[in-house]
């Protein structure tokens, strides 16, 4: 699954407006990738949060498969984190945390870039019909000023 055809599920689904996540922490925590502190005594752990969004951690899940499958920067950035020291599974979860952050920064720069006005679509204003739930009246609404004039035949030539 390309990177753009995941945004594109992810926004029309779940997510909307993404101004409304004030962080890449906050769209992680809705997603279900920002990692729960779960150390006990000396040992220092985290694990994956079951709350958010399954749909888009889902999505997220299979973008991180599929970057595991190919030489990309996904499998490099896993590959890192399995020589840290981190398991197989602790890895995974870093890198589906890296491509939520990575689809907020997308998507944020995608919301600045293309501004939508009150009615959500591009180009509307409170004045416009798209915006509006009743729309105006406009000049081709409007009925004819008045009855309509005969207009003269001209003759048919008689036949002979």
């Amino acid at each position: 699954m390309a990177a753009c055809e995941a945004q594109e599920l992810i926004r029309a689904r779940d997510v909307g407006d993404i101004t409304r996540f004030t962080s890449r922490a906050h769209f992680a925590s809705w997603n279900g990738t920002a990692p729960i502190d779960a150390s006990s005594g000396d040992q220092n752990r985290h694990r994956l949060s079951r709350a958010g969004n399954r749909r888009i951690n889902r999505v997220l899940h299979i973008m991180a498969v599929v970057q595991l499958r190919r030489d990309t920067e996904g499998r490099r950035y896993y590959r890192r984190k399995l020589a840290a020291g981190k398991t197989p599974m602790e890895a995974i979860r870093a890198l589906k945390r890296r491509l939520s952050d990575i689809v907020y920064r997308r998507m944020t720069a995608d919301a600045k870039a293309v501004r939508t006005s009150p009615g959500g679509h591009v180009g509307a204003t409170l004045q416009s019909s798209a915006a509006d739930p009743n729309p105006k009246i406009g000049t081709s609404e409007k009925s004819l000023p008045g009855p309509a004039e005969p207009q003269p035949r001209t003759p048919l030539p008689a036949a002979s």
